[in-house]
């Protein structure tokens, strides 16, 4: 009996489930570009055209080895525009009576799947180092789901950077010799970009001609959209940029968006890269001498622990993880995320990098406009979808946990102990942003005071309740409750002038 092998956009792995329980002798391989998928959120151009253009490249290798693929193209006048009519529509070519796919990691498209009329059987993602069952396993009991305690299981069950039962160094983290800021450096390696081919270009048209409204501009491209070139950008990235990538990876430059960064997110998200051999790259430079501990270290906590950690959130939270707002926050998102003007230099940098790259790193949306729109009151879910629209690398197992629950904390502590919020201090330190802004990142109060400066106290005071009794934050009560009366009432003023203006659509 004739299946469809449903591949989605995120999926182009040879290995990926669904294929390896296919045979390609009698099975036939959905592929389909959708309005539906490419406007569920008005995903970046360049986020499109990445996605579209390796999927028509993977389409190309699965024919190479053998597979009939039924590709839909976006602009196929037969397309129907969603997933559920395209396998409606080959189902009835080929007289399939089933599909396969490897399990979506959207909830929203598990959902779909699972109302198709056509019966869908969702497999495992293996692609992950840690199965759904086993996070929830790990997570049944535990008071709190910290990363670090789960990074030091998967190093275990992985063997990367382990001598023995013992990790590498003799201790499991070096992420105090990380957290520099950085210089202007015209000799830092820059990650490699990839000229765009034939299938790119028809790609990159389309898309600006279908998608015209989305926030952000579809060229300059240069992204892999193969396997050979995501491995080029891999081992470009282990080669010249790893060695500094611990010292560098919390900082931020006005001209230098990429810093040490290797930039291969999205090549992992979309199954082009697997993070096993990511790291054995990476455990690989450091067992050579070429790079230090810390650098190795720090990216691979990133990839089996973070990453890892963050999906099993995501799975064992649910559909309604998306929901959460634990502090109640209601104010609608500011049109500077999508634009607009603001006197903020460290806004103003990593929103336009951001509509020109559909990239900036952890930090500038952690501790720039993820430190914002927290410190603001914005609707979780308001950030949570600007955040899966913009960035290149953003899908909702990834992308939610990081921004409902690190970033933003509207999971009320899930996934971390306390809000990340910081003054305009901490942005000084780590970037060179403040210089020349319209603010002054050592006012406290009046006109010119940083925004962060102001909204970091109004935050606090606002939900003192909650977090005075936090350990971790406890000293910040203490600092405000010494200072000056009429500076503490200044301060809270100061701040709801800001967001006052900020409400009525004023330029802050």
């Amino acid at each position: 009996m004739t299946r469809l092998i449903l591949i989605l956009g995120d999926q182009l792995t040879l290995s990926v489930a669904a294929l390896r329980a296919a045979d390609p002798a009698r099975d036939v391989v959905v592929m389909a570009e959708v309005m539906a998928e490419g406007t569920s959120v008005p995903h970046h151009p360049q986020k499109i055209a990445l996605i579209l253009s390796a999927m028509r490249h993977f389409a190309d290798d699965l024919r190479a080895q053998g597979w009939r693929v039924a590709y839909s193209r976006l602009d196929d006048p037969e397309n129907s525009q969603s997933i559920t009519g395209e396998l409606l529509r080959r189902a009835a070519e080929s007289g399939a009576k089933a599909v396969l796919v490897t399990a979506p990691g959207e909830w929203r498209l598990r959902q779909v799947l699972a109302d198709c009329p056509v019966p869908v059987t969702q497999l495992p993602d293996d692609r992950f180092l840690c199965s759904e069952p086993e996070f929830a396993a790990w997570a049944e009991g535990r008071k709190a789901l910290r990363m670090e305690f789960f990074y030091r299981e998967m190093r275990r069950k992985t063997g990367l950077m382990m001598e023995g039962d013992q990790p590498a160094g003799g201790q499991w983290n070096f992420d105090h010799d990380n957290r520099k800021p950085a210089k202007p450096d015209l000799l830092r390696p820059r990650p490699p970009r990839f000229a765009p081919d034939a299938v790119t270009q028809e790609v990159l048209a389309l898309v600006e001609a279908r998608f015209p409204r989305h926030f952000g501009t579809a060229r300059p491209f240069g992204w892999a959209v193969t396997r050979a070139d995501a491995l080029r950008a891999l081992d470009h990235f282990v080669t010249h940029a790893l060695p500094r990538f611990g010292d560098e990876q919390d900082a931020m430059l006005r001209d230098d968006p990429t810093l040490s960064h290797a930039l291969i997110s999205p090549y992992l998200n979309l199954g082009l890269l697997e993070p096993l051999e990511v790291c054995r790259a990476v455990q690989a430079e450091w067992q050579a001498g070429r790079v230090p501990i810390n650098a190795a270290e720090g990216f691979i906590r990133q990839i089996i622990g973070w990453r890892e950690f963050v999906r099993g959130i995501w799975a064992l939270q649910g559909p309604e993880y998306m929901t959460r707002n634990a502090l109640a926050r209601s104010r609608a998102l500011p049109p500077l995320f999508w634009g607009a003007r603001t006197r903020m230099a460290c806004l103003s940098h990593a929103v336009g990098q951001t509509r020109e790259m559909a990239y900036a790193h952890h930090i500038q949306r952690l501790m720039v406009t993820g430190n914002f729109a927290l410190l603001a009151g914005v609707d979780p879910a308001e950030v949570h979808e600007w955040y899966l629209a913009v960035y290149i690398d953003a899908f909702e197992w990834v992308e939610a946990p990081n921004t409902i629950g690190m970033s933003q904390f509207a999971d009320g502590g899930v996934v971390g102990s306390k809000p990340y919020v910081s003054s305009g201090a901490y942005i000084d330190r780590m970037s060179d942003y403040c210089k020349g802004c319209a603010y002054a990142v050592k006012e406290k109060t009046g006109e010119r005071a940083c925004p962060f400066n102001l909204l970091y106290w109004d935050f606090l005071i606002r939900h003192r309740d909650r977090f005075a009794v936090n350990p971790r934050m406890a000293q910040m009560y203490r600092t405000w409750d010494k200072m000056e009366a009429g500076h503490k009432t200044r301060v809270l003023a100061d701040a709801a002038a800001f967001l006052r203006r900020l409400e009525a659509g004023e330029v802050v």
